[in-house]
């Protein structure tokens, strides 16, 4: 059995590009070749739409995007590789989940808030031409990790904050629904991945159309290299590699000493042509192998769609179908003629109570408080001068979540700080479950 699970999700709303290639494609492929590890790759769809509304772009883009992995070497009958429009238990976990998301939580989200921010410098209402697509996207990312319980998910920084959420939200469904349903998984922050540089010096981007066609023929590919920007030193005259767009890319496709010859050259004042010659020549030489089974793929889209639906079929019929079953018992979508007679007559089953804090004064005088769930004390706090400073501990403890116990505070008889803890965040995430 895999001792974990990686799952990674590729956005169709593009033109793969070298950039890609480096930074994502090209390490994924290699780590989905590690001994115990249970790969899942799919092309994301559904989020695509948030941002292009040109059907005929998303198409294509898939088409690419799949034939792409496929030529860099993915082996789909070894890893997890599907579309996720073709898997429909991930929309509908989508709603499940989006019941017991918080909307203060998604209120912080970065791509909410940035959408927002840019509309008030604007002068916009807030809301303007946000959709609720783009402001569910989190609650869609989330069902995409969760349906598969993955353990990892490589993101740069920018995503950590979805893998958080991810967590919260499958916490918050694992304590209303009293069960371990769901994995929280981790952000497998990707430090060393390399981020090219583009035609202009900025980060390689579709965003900023300064990208080179991961399989652009030859003679494209050639007259893209060459139109690299570079400074204005003649020939002869030393270069400075740090900075230097071209000289980061090449840096991406050497070897160490390739690399080193490169650094020498630079400092012996390479003609930039030369340097540009060079370049294109260590590109081609990866690439045009993958170009090759890159074009044979996309000349038979239909074998890609085979392969797509078989990978669905495969994952739908081992995971998706009966555990999504298992959830929809959970949450009480259930076979009417299995509920007993008493259920038939309107009783209702008892929800999970929530921990909860009590305050009181004791004949001291002074004012106490205690952290219990149903019979448990968990936490219990000496006395306080007044029911203020017992409240404001309390607020601190909701906010700040437990380490250990102190001066203020008590572990209850045989209870562990992890305890605490894990009642302090149902607590949260119930309280901005109602915001």
């Amino acid at each position: 059995m895999a001792s974990q699970r990686v799952l990674t999700g590729i956005t169709t709303s593009g033109t793969p590009h070298l950039g890609n290639y480096v930074g994502a494609i090209r390490p994924a492929i290699a780590a989905s070749r590690a001994p115990g590890v249970e790969s899942f790759y799919f092309l994301a769809d559904y989020h695509a739409l948030i941002k292009v509304q040109d059907p005929a772009r998303v198409q294509r883009s898939t088409l690419e995007i799949a034939a792409a992995w496929l030529a860099c070497g993915l082996e789909p009958e070894k890893v997890r590789f599907y579309r996720q429009s073709d898997i429909p238990e991930i929309a509908e976990l989508t709603w499940l989940l989006t019941c017991v998301a918080g909307k203060g939580l998604l209120n912080r989200a970065h791509a909410y808030k940035a959408a927002v921010d840019r509309n008030r410098e604007a002068g916009e209402d807030d809301d303007a031409g946000i959709t609720g697509g783009l402001y569910m996207y989190p609650v869609l990312m989330a069902a995409d990790i969760l349906l598969f319980n993955a353990n990892k998910v490589p993101v740069g920084r920018d995503q950590v904050q979805h893998i958080e959420m991810a967590r919260d939200i499958g916490q918050r469904f694992n304590h209303l629904y009293g069960g371990d349903y769901f994995t929280l998984p981790e952000a497998a922050i990707e430090e060393q991945v390399a981020t090219l540089p583009g035609l202009d010096g900025r980060k390689m981007s579709k965003s900023y159309d300064n990208t080179i066609a991961l399989f652009a023929p030859r003679a494209e590919l050639k007259k893209l290299v060459f139109s690299i920007v570079t400074d204005s030193r003649a020939p002869g005259e030393p270069k400075d590699p740090n900075g230097s767009a071209l000289f980061e890319i090449y840096q991406a496709f050497a070897s160490a000493e390739e690399t080193a010859a490169m650094r020498k050259a630079y400092a012996d004042g390479i003609a930039w042509g030369d340097a540009k010659q060079a370049l294109f020549e260590r590109i081609d030489s990866e690439v045009a192998p993958l170009r090759e089974r890159y074009e044979t793929l996309i000349a038979n889209p239909a074998r890609i769609e085979e392969q797509l639906r078989e990978g669905a079929r495969r994952l739908r019929e081992q995971h998706a179908t009966p555990f999504l079953r298992e959830l929809r018992h959970a949450v009480g979508l259930r076979d009417l003629s299995t509920a007993t007679a008493r259920e038939a007559q309107g009783a209702r089953s008892p929800k999970a109570a929530l921990p909860a804090f009590k305050q009181y004064r004791e004949s001291d005088g002074r004012f106490h408080f205690k952290l219990v769930d149903g019979d448990r004390l968990l936490l219990v706090s000496r006395g306080f001068d007044s029911p203020k400073d017992a409240g404001q501990r309390v607020a601190a403890l909701k906010r700040g979540g437990f380490a250990r116990p102190d001066a203020d505070v008590a572990l209850g008889e045989g209870v562990a700080g992890d305890e605490v803890a894990r009642a302090l965040e149902a607590l949260r995430a119930a309280e901005e479950a109602k915001a």
